[in-house]
Parts: C-alpha cells; sequence; structure tokens
C-alpha cells in the first residue's frame, strides 16, 4: 500500500470523527461501570477481535513488535489514566482544551527528540488550532489547578504516542503492533481496577453498556488504531496532530445533534478556526512540496 500523504489525512480526519462521535456514547457508559472497567472491557474485546486476526492471518508479532506494542500501549494507557485523574478535579472544558495543546507538544517534542524538521505553515496551523480548541471547549475562559496540571502530562502523553507510533509503524507490522497495544491497555486497565478494590465483571450488564461497547469496540477502537498505525506512515505526526483536532469539534457537533447540547456563538467561531487549521496544513503543505 502506497497513499499520498493528502490521501492518508483523510483517512486519519474519519478516526477523528468517529472517536468524537463517540464521545457521548462513553460519557453514557461510565456513568454506570467504573471508568477503568469500561476500558478493560473495550480494550479487551479489541484485543480478541485483533488477536483471531493475527491467528487467521498465521503470522505472529516478532520481539520488537511486541515491545513496540507495548511501549505504545503503556504510554496511551497513561495519557487516559491522566485524563481520568484530572476530570475528577476540574471541568470537562477544562481538560479538552488542555489535552488538545498536544498538537503543539507533537512538533516541539518531534523537533527536540527526532531532530523532525516542521515547516512553518504546521506551526502556524497548530497554534490556529489551539485557539480554536481555546474557543470550542472553554469559551475563552481557563484557571490553573491540579486538574489542569494532570490534563497538561495527559497532553504530553498523546504526544509522545502520535510521535511513537509514526515511528515504529515504519519498522514494524501494524496489525501486531495495535493487538499488542490493546492487550497492554487491557492489562493495565485490569490492574488498576483490581487495585482500586473493584471487580472486572459489572455488576449488571444494561443496554447502554452493550450498545457503548459494540461501538465503541468496533468504530473507535479496532478501526479508528489500526487505520492510525497504517496512516501514520505516509504523513508526519504534526499534520496528523492538526487532524485531530476535529475529535473535540465532532464531539461538540455530535452532542448538539444527539444529545441536545447548546453550541453558543463563540464555540462556532472555535469550530471555525480548527477546521481552517486543518486546510491551512493541507492546503499549505501540498502548495509548498517541491515541484519535480
Amino acid at each position: 500500500m502506497n497513499l499520498r500523504p493528502y490521501q492518508a489525512d483523510l483517512l486519519l480526519l474519519l478516526v477523528a470523527i468517529s472517536w468524537g462521535t463517540t464521545f457521548v456514547v462513553v460519557q453514557q457508559a461510565v456513568e454506570t461501570v467504573p471508568v477503568y472497567l469500561f476500558l478493560f472491557w473495550r480494550f479487551g474485546l479489541a484485543f480478541v477481535l485483533m488477536g483471531l486476526f493475527v491467528l487467521w492471518r498465521g503470522r505472529r508479532p516478532d520481539r520488537g513488535t511486541v515491545l513496540a506494542g507495548a511501549v505504545l500501549g503503556l504510554i496511551n494507557f497513561g495519557a487516559y489514566a491522566l485524563q481520568t485523574f484530572g476530570l475528577t478535579h476540574t471541568t470537562s472544558s477544562s481538560v479538552a482544551f488542555i489535552t488538545g495543546l498536544f498538537v503543539v507538544f507533537v512538533p516541539l517534542l518531534g523537533r527536540v527528540m527526532f531532530a523532525q524538521k516542521i515547516a512553518p505553515v504546521v506551526w502556524i496551523s497548530s497554534l490556529l488550532a489551539v485557539g480554536g480548541l481555546w474557543l470550542l471547549t472553554t469559551q475563552g475562559a481557563l484557571r490553573a489547578g491540579r486538574g489542569e496540571g494532570y490534563a497538561l502530562g495527559c497532553a504530553v502523553l498523546f504526544a509522545l504516542h502520535l510521535l511513537y507510533t509514526g515511528k515504529f509503524s515504519r519498522q514494524y507490522d501494524v496489525t501486531g503492533l495495535v493487538t499488542v497495544q490493546f492487550g497492554t491497555m487491557a492489562a493495565a486497565s485490569a490492574l488498576m481496577q483490581l487495585v482500586s478494590g473493584g471487580s472486572l465483571w459489572p455488576a449488571t450488564w444494561s443496554g447502554t453498556l452493550v450498545w457503548s461497547l459494540g461501538i465503541t469496540v468496533v468504530f473507535a477502537t479496532v478501526f479508528a488504531f489500526w487505520v492510525q498505525t497504517s496512516m501514520q506512515r505516509f504523513t508526519s505526526a504534526a499534520r496528523a496532530a492538526v487532524i485531530f483536532t476535529m475529535e473535540p469539534l465532532s464531539a461538540a457537533i455530535f452532542a448538539y445533534a444527539y444529545a441536545g447540547e447548546v453550541l453558543r456563538p463563540l464555540q462556532l467561531v472555535g469550530g471555525i478556526i480548527i477546521v481552517a487549521s486543518m486546510l491551512l496544513t493541507e492546503l499549505g503543505t501540498l502548495y509548498l512540496r517541491p515541484k519535480k
């Protein structure tokens, strides 16, 4: 498979939208079961599905793939955990905005850790996206506290996950990476659930829980993570970060259409800025690409 960067970016956009549209579904599910229990079942079932595919394909992950997948799983689980802790100490809008700062951390850490060259247009797009996120999620208001600190750590880990996904996806088998990552996150979630004194079996299998798991496992986990890992071979992590700012925008639009939430004028302006930043990234890099 050989794709152009803009084709990979379009598929990554589908990933961002799938994550955003399942935000309300996940929110409803964690009202009925603990967060780590939901994550255990979500990534555990995804691991089983991907594991069956690996067995059918007859190509087991080698040692390097297992180690790389475990690293991705631990980084991603750490991000989920910090985001959860952040939500217990501050508002969801503050956590959403600060988590979105990964769009700036990706080019910054990519430059420092991997000596990646970042086009000026990508820097501009990243800063525009941050401004759009600020208006969309906080409507111009923000405070500092423990929860915001947790969210900041989450943003750094999400940035590292994007960078290492781009790196490992070019070195190892994508299916193996995704499968091991799911298994690692399921195991870490199970450990946290047991440490907190909970059970790995829900007290009741409500229709909301079953529906939420069905949607998130198939679309927001197996499909989304496999496409993300596959497509990051053909585009940069910095561009992917700008595209993923569409997740909170699609979440806001879906909440408006599905849950009847109100979109205020500042949120609409923020959404327009986010879309503009993504278009600037795509059109800018296309225009600046050297001509043969």
